[in-house]
This record gives C-alpha cells, structure tokens and sequence, in this order.
C-alpha cells in the first residue's frame, strides 16, 4: 500500500458517529502527574441545564452549527460567575482578573463532544477571548496530548470528572481559507501554503490523528515582514486513533480537502512534496526525543485502554502491516500498540 505525498485516489467517507469513551483511571492519573487535572467551579452538565436555545446567524443571515443557550434568570448571575472563573483557572492559574464577563453561551450539537463556546468579554477595552467546555472523550484527550507533544503547537486544556476545558485556536477555518485564498495571501505564496498543507498532511498521518476535513482544521496566518507564512492547525482531536482504514488519517484523501490537494499539485512537484515530508519526520523526531518520556507514559497507558472497536483495530492493523512491510503490526490488539509500532517505523525505520 503506497500512498504517495500529494495523490489523489478514492477519497474518505465516515461512517457512523464514533461511540464516547469515557476516561479512565490510568489517563486521569496522567492527567493529574501532568497538571491537566484541575477542580472545575461547574460541569459540563451544568450548561446542559438550559431552558431553550437560540440560532446563531452568520454575517449572511445563515444558521450556523450554533445556538444560543438560554438559562433561567435566578441562574444566569451565578452560572457567569462560575464560567468566568473557569476561564481564569485556564489562562491565569486561577488568578483573578478584573472586569471580565460572559458574553455569550453558545451549544453546538454537531459532533461527539457537544461543545458549549463561551465569549468571555474584557469590559474596559472590548476585547474578547473564547474557550469550550465539553464532554470529556478519551480519545479527544490523548488527541490533545499528542498535539501538544508532538507539533509545533501547544494546547491548553483542563480536564475533571467528565468534564474537557479547552482554549480557543486562532486561525481561519480551513474551508473559508482555501474557499478564496487569495483574500489571505495564498495566491502570491502559494508554495508556502502548500508546504504546509504537505507537511500536515504527514503530521496528522504519524500520529494517526483521523477526520481532518477542511472545516476540523484552520489555517493560521502569519505575516512575517515581507512575505506570510502559514501553519495548518488540528481543532478536532475526536478521531484519534478511532478509524480502521488508514487512508482516514491523511487529509488529502478528503473530498473537502481536494481545493488542497490540487492547488498544491500546480506549485510543488512529488520530489519536492516528498522533501517537505522528510522535513517534517525531522522534527517529529526531534519532539519526540525532547517529550520522550511523557510521551513513552502517555502510550504505556493508551496501550491499555480501549478507544476503538476490536474490528478497526483489526483493520487497521492488517492495513499498517501491509504499508510498513511489518508483520508484527498485523498481530497489535490495540490502538495504542499500533500507534506505537508504526511512529517507530515511520520516524526511525523509512
């Protein structure tokens, strides 16, 4: 099985909603040894105690996957204060700080966390910020772990008693961006773009991260001087090792990502797609050297833990196994065994 760096061949469909697993006793004492595990003031059940919701309209007059939550007004006063106070624990340690309030409670019911994005509004300059109280996944949690160890990218994150707190990730949505990339920059540094998209591309391959579609992903943009760079960054981490066709874990094999694909195709050529690859093995390899014995705990508990079917595991084994000419992947129960043996055979066997 040969995937190539930038081919297009028969592109990926999901099949039905990936099942919750919960997080268990090993992955919560990571959590608590790692400083991710932090008393919350409310739980995720707590924003689920609405009254009704209201459509969130886009500058357009579309809905969006987004709607506003409303509460009781008995509620609302201390139900603010809890959500401000959360957002302290997770950008300042708790501190406090002044003239913060909650702008908005927004709920989305599309995908398996079920998020709720908060606006926390600074009253003296108008400034605003947002972060996401969701269902604690465990899958989404090793998702998180593993960016924050193994990209160029740090992810700050809070997890108790069932409940995930996450940071806002800045960028463009990945289907906005490439929807007219000219309006970014993309057409005057159209290798650069795609340079990312490449090197991406094998990110989200190595860790086995699924599901990247254009709109599970933004693109952040960087203006440097006299030119712009780009960094293409995960916001879905649901799939993590979920999936049993490899060819979920690369994003060029999505339909939303063909714009992708082949404005890439018209810059770069497969020998210098296949460079950018190497480039970014690199540097995995080196973030894995430099976070090698978190990482080596993270996965000592991810080996044990079941966040897939037996029948995906077993697909996907037998799928690995082919492409790494190994035959001790075919024999990996697990997801994280098969996580483990083929980052070894991608990062330091190729």
């Amino acid at each position: 099985m040969d995937f190539g760096p930038l081919e297009e061949g028969p592109l990926n469909e999901m099949g039905l909603r990936k099942p919750f697993y919960p997080v268990g006793g090993p992955l919560r004492e990571y959590l608590s040894a790692h400083g991710r595990q932090v008393r919350l003031p409310l739980s995720y059940q707590d924003l689920r105690r609405y009254e009704g919701l209201m459509p969130v309209m886009d500058a357009k007059g579309s809905h969006t996957l987004w709607n506003t939550a409303l509460y009781r007004h008995g509620e609302i006063e201390a139900l603010h204060e809890q959500l401000v106070e959360t957002y302290q624990l997770l950008i300042a340690d708790g501190k406090h700080i002044e003239h913060l309030r909650v702008a908005s409670i927004d709920f989305c019911a599309y995908g398996n966390s079920q998020p709720f994005r908060i606006k926390i509004l600074n009253q003296i300059n108008d400034n605003h910020d947002y972060y996401y109280i969701k269902r604690a996944d465990a899958s989404r949690v090793y998702g998180l772990e593993l960016e924050h160890l193994l990209s160029p990218n740090r992810i700050n994150y809070s997890y108790h008693a069932g409940t995930l707190v996450e940071e806002h990730i800045i960028g463009v949505p990945g289907d906005t961006f490439i929807a007219d990339p000219a309006r970014y920059g993309g057409d005057s540094h159209a290798v650069r773009l795609s340079k990312e998209f490449v090197k991406f591309n094998e990110r989200c391959f190595v860790r086995l991260l699924g599901d990247m579609r254009a709109y599970n992903f933004v693109v952040d943009v960087i203006h440097d001087l006299d030119q712009v760079q780009y960094r293409l960054r995960s916001i879905d981490f649901d799939q993590q090792s979920y999936e049993g066709r490899a060819r979920i874990y690369l994003p060029q094999f999505y339909k939303e990502n063909l714009p992708y694909v082949r404005f890439a195709q018209q810059v770069i050529s497969m020998e210098t797609a296949e460079q950018y690859r190497t480039e970014e093995r690199a540097l995995l390899r080196k973030r894995q050297k430099l976070a090698k014995d978190q990482l080596d705990l993270l996965l000592k508990v991810m080996r044990h833990d079941p966040i897939s079917s037996p029948e995906h595991t077993a697909e996907l084994a037998r799928e690995l196994s082919h492409h790494h000419h190994d035959p001790a992947l075919a024999l990996c129960s697990s997801m994280g065994e098969l996580l483990e043996r083929h980052m070894e055979a991608l990062l330091h066997r190729h």
